[in-house]
């Protein structure tokens, strides 16, 4: 087989078009009403300010904040299956004096792996990847996954502590669609940490 044969088939966003690498686009819950809304950054679990968690809008009417994706490969377009340098939430200003890219947070008895803030990027065994939603075969759906060493994936669902809805390894995975944000739709970060 040549070369071209073997590429993967590139993740799409709500339009078909092609999830391009480092353009801004809002991750939206597959599921609308209670599926809740966009990504956004949320007090960090333990209840310290730092690092933010990623998390979820509760309203699906809120696009949440714009992330932009680097698969470890260099190309232009994000492709399903594939390993990714980074995930960031993009343009964002924070009280946290860190970087707004994902990493999984250590074991905690009480909540499992949290996704969180803070990282340098995916390491050479540790990975996020975009892989399709079974759950929706006929909707654009995909769902996150934390990889380890290649061979170890789990789902990335949602976990709800004290009404916050927080990223975490779950069993059963967020089903998400991603829609390209436009200039005109970016807007300023504003972040609510009351409990």
């Amino acid at each position: 087989l040549g070369a071209a044969e073997n590429v993967l088939d590139p993740v799409l966003d709500s339009a078909g078009e092609e999830l391009q690498t480092g353009v801004n686009y809002y991750v939206m819950s597959i599921i609308w009403g209670a599926g809740g809304g966009g990504l956004i950054l949320v007090q960090n679990w333990n209840g310290s300010i730092c690092p933010l968690d990623v998390g979820q809008s509760s309203s699906d009417m809120d696009y949440g904040l714009p992330l932009t994706f680097w698969p470890l490969e260099n190309d232009d377009v994000v492709r399903v299956n594939t390993d990714l340098h980074k995930i960031k939430f993009s343009s964002t200003t924070t009280i946290c004096d860190q970087s707004t890219a994902w990493e999984v947070a250590d074991y905690d008895e009480s909540v499992g792996r949290v996704v969180t803030t803070g990282g340098a990027g995916g390491t050479f065994v540790n990975r996020f990847r975009i892989e399709k939603h079974n759950g929706f075969p006929s909707l654009r759906a995909y769902k996150f996954v934390y990889c380890v060493a290649k061979m170890v994936c789990q789902d990335i669902g949602i976990f709800g502590q004290n009404g916050i809805r927080r990223l975490a390894l779950r069993q059963q995975p967020h089903a998400v669609m991603f829609v390209k944000a436009e200039g005109s739709q970016i807007r300023k970060v504003t972040s609510d940490f009351t409990s």
